[in-house]
């Protein structure tokens, strides 16, 4: 056997057939012509028709991840699209074209400069250049005309066509490439760059595929149809792998931890999963979470030209508490705006939508009808036979009058429910916690509420000033930052003693390595993404509750997400 190591990316296991994928293949460019030759008003319009036609591609390719791996992991290519209108490159690009350079060798030059600027960097910051090479080679296949399954020239290699028990292995794969994978049919992921935090990694982790990344120039000793053992806990990846090497990896079944966990010494932890699509349901039980802790119903208002009715609303919450039958779900009232758009809703377009009317405001505004036939199928639900189990949450509170105004609308429907003759139930309620406002004012939302649901994703990003899908600005998007950590325990702190419980969803809470801090900052429940509900349960039922609060006390002592991370013996690829 030969072992050769990297970063482990989705915490499974997987054995197959070596397979190689090298799209750079069919990108090859011409001989560069010389300049005197060269038409820039021709090559100029030859690369606005390719943006066109890569904006088009990335759109259904948004579209299909959503449907697949879900809104979160989808909005990737929405960050995508705004690289094509970049106004720096795009004006470089240009440059080179009226300087007498062909729009693919322009294309290829600059986006070349800007990935080589990214990877310069550290972290995040780095693994987004593996964005911008799924932007350039978009815009390649169309001004080369490869890909000849798409009359546009936009298809990538058949990724989503490649045989039973495949071990795909690559330089890279773009979040493109990655959402195009068949999870049934791909039995592991190994790649020579990447990182943990890249969009491809995270695509890996939401359709549960083994990966391990960043494995380095000796992957590339491994040929053609080898077996492979692919080991995405401990990151390592295995040629021709005994029986013990196997066992050792362990597998699907054996990760799965089907009871709840309790710390150490006896403290009761809820495990849940994020779901963002029907599909995702069967994954979830199957990987042993404690019911569901955040289920997007963004999803069922997509791929569509009309919202969805009370009745679908209905079933699809109905289906998620038939799964868990005896576990919590907390739905997520209509979360819209910002970076989620529905072009039949006419959302206002505004200079900062991240800034604007979204989440709560629009429920309780222009699309008070929707809201409250959300409300309806609701409370229907939680009059439904496993409905006990309800719980919904409201989305980016910033006022106690937006929770008011919202429990009012609760009370409302439940009345007119009750006044028509329709049996119904008021489920638990609760508020995401995804502003500072939020977490200033997250005793008095305890008082009111049964339970506070903390949005990382959201918190860091307003916490620290920092939009979460802007690449200049990474850097500071890390929950790690002891201001986002202090608002974490700001607001854990506040529900003390209240009757309401405290939860976290979000790529932080499904890290095995950050479970310890968790627990010591107070959460109860803890929700991610399916695939690594068994890691974290796993964490959990090693940690001590005393050293966990004593860790978390050290870490909110840190001035710098630096000292956290070495208080954490994390390096800057570890921590999602």
């Amino acid at each position: 056997m030969r072992t050769f190591t990297g970063v482990g990316s989705t915490p499974l296991s997987g054995v197959g057939t070596a397979r190689w994928y090298r799209p750079e293949a069919d990108l090859t460019l011409p001989d560069r012509p010389d300049p005197s030759g060269v038409d820039p008003d021709a090559e100029l319009a030859r690369f606005e028709s390719a943006r066109d036609a890569a904006r088009e591609a990335l759109r259904l390719a948004r579209d299909r991840a959503a449907e697949r791996v879900g809104e979160e992991e989808a909005a990737v290519f929405e960050a995508h699209e705004q690289f094509l209108d970049d106004p720096e490159l795009v004006g470089d690009v240009e440059d080179a074209i009226a300087d007498g350079t062909p729009a693919e060798h322009a294309v290829s030059d600059r986006f070349a400069a800007a990935i080589e600027r990214f990877e310069a960097l550290d972290g995040q910051m780095a693994e987004r250049a593996d964005d911008l090479r799924d932007v350039r080679d978009r815009l390649l296949r169309v001004l080369l005309d490869a890909g000849a399954d798409a009359d546009d020239g936009t298809a990538l290699a058949d990724l989503g066509g490649l045989p039973a028990g495949t071990v795909l292995l690559a330089e890279r794969l773009t979040p493109s490439d990655t959402a195009e994978l068949d999870p049934d049919a791909v039995a592991g992921i190994a790649t020579v760059e990447g990182g943990r935090t890249a969009h491809a990694a995270i695509i890996a982790r939401s359709l549960s595929i083994p990966a391990v990344v960043g494995v380095g120039e000796p992957l590339r000793e491994i040929d053609d149809g080898a077996e492979l053992l692919v080991d995405g806990t401990d990151g390592r990846v295995v040629v021709d792998p005994d029986a013990e090497a196997r066992a050792a990896a362990g597998g699907d079944a054996a990760s799965a931890v089907p009871d709840r966990v309790s710390t150490a010494d006896g403290r009761r932890i809820e495990v849940a999963a994020n779901v963002g699509s029907e599909a995702e349901i069967g994954p979830t039980t199957e990987r042993g979470a404690d019911g569901i802790g955040l289920f997007r119903t963004e999803f069922l208002f997509y791929d569509r030209e009309a919202p969805p009715s009370e009745d679908e609303q209905y079933e699809a919450v109905t289906a998620a508490l038939s799964a868990f039958p005896d576990d919590r779900v907390v739905v997520r009232t209509l979360d819209v705006g910002g970076d989620k758009r529905v072009p039949y809703l006419d959302l206002p377009n505004e200079t900062n939508p991240f800034l604007g009317r979204r989440g709560v405001r629009l429920s309780l505004d222009e699309h008070r009808d929707l809201f409250e036939t959300q409300l309806r199928a609701l409370l229907r639900a939680a009059a439904s036979e496993h409905g006990d189990g309800l719980a919904v949450m409201f989305p980016l509170v910033s006022r106690i009058e937006e929770v008011e105004a919202a429990v009012s609308a609760v009370e409302s429907v439940a009345a007119d429910l009750a006044a028509a003759g329709v049996e119904h139930a008021v489920p638990e309620l609760g508020a995401m916690i995804e502003t500072p406002a939020a977490v200033f004012l997250a005793d008095r939302l305890a008082d009111r509420l049964d339970f506070l649901s903390v949005g990382t994703n959201d918190l860091t990003q307003y916490v620290m000033a920092a939009d979460r899908e802007n690449d200049g600005v990474a850097d500071y998007h890390d929950p790690l930052h002891p201001a986002a950590l202090r608002a974490i325990d700001r607001t854990a702190s506040a529900a003390a003693g209240t009757d309401a419980w405290v939860g976290m969803c979000g790529e932080m809470a499904g890290d095995p390595a950050l479970a310890e801090l968790l627990v010591g900052l107070g959460l109860d429940e803890l929700s991610m993404s399916a695939v690594t509900v068994p890691a974290v349960k796993e964490r959990i039922t090693e940690i001590d509750s005393a050293d966990a609060r004593e860790l978390a006390d050290e870490a909110l002592a840190c001035e710098t997400r630096a000292e956290v991370r070495e208080l954490l013996d994390l390096d800057a690829a570890d921590a999602a």
